[in-house]
């Protein structure tokens, strides 16, 4: 009677009911993402800030644009939604990210036009909350498209009285860098995190829900 040797061991090798447990490299990046998303809640919320305001440089079409790939990664909470759609698992990768970048292009339009919403800053730390319970099943996904949008009319607030050409300049700067996050978000993120368990997808949730809420409530008394 011959003897076969014993197959190797599975990376995702199965628990006692016979499901695969996610491989270490999945833990270890779901331990990274949730302590990325505690650090961001002990970090204030995002100001009306952007690169000019730090360097006091002029509003150039050079620097406008400088300052529009910068904006949406000084804000935490700008960064931190962008990045937490990996979180939703989207389905249609390239039309929801066209989908949400025209929305955010939208919304900066309108910042300019209509600016000086009131509660607008605390509108986009909620935003945090709906992307939370969106990730739950709570919320419908569509409504992350009026969330981006809301985030593009606060990020046009800073450039309110600039000229035409490093206005101009600051919205390609927006486009290109809020498209980089995306695609990292829509693609490389979302393939990163799918093999989350249940239970750390909804620790993130209810990380980012704390963020949102807190930085909410921030806007609001502060």
């Amino acid at each position: 009677m011959n003897s076969h040797p014993l197959p190797a061991a599975n990376p995702a090798a199965l628990d006692l009911s016979g499901r695969a447990t996610p491989s270490p490299s999945t833990a270890t990046i779901g331990t990274i993402l949730l302590a990325m998303l505690g650090l961001m809640l002990l970090a204030p919320a995002a100001q009306a800030h952007h690169m000019l305001d730090i360097t006091g440089l002029k509003p150039t079409p050079l620097n406008g644009f400088i300052s529009g790939l910068a904006h949406p990664v000084l804000g935490p909470d700008h960064l931190l939604f962008l990045l937490a759609l990996s979180l939703v698992g989207l389905r249609h990768r390239g039309g929801w990210m066209l989908a949400l970048l025209v929305g955010g292009l939208a919304g900066s339009a309108l910042g300019l036009i209509l600016p000086g919403l009131p509660g607008a800053e605390a509108l986009v730390a909620f935003s945090l909350v709906v992307v939370g319970l969106v990730l739950l099943g709570v919320l419908p996904r569509p409504l992350l498209l009026p969330s981006i949008a809301l985030h593009g009319y606060v990020l046009s607030a800073s450039v309110i009285g600039w000229t035409t050409a490093p206005i101009t300049t600051y919205l390609f700067g927006l486009l290109v860098s809020q498209g980089t996050l995306l695609f990292l978000a829509l693609t490389a993120l979302r393939r990163l995190t799918t093999g989350l368990s249940p239970r750390r997808q909804t620790m993130a949730a209810a990380a980012l829900i704390g963020c949102g809420a807190a930085w909410t409530w921030s806007g609001l008394v502060g």
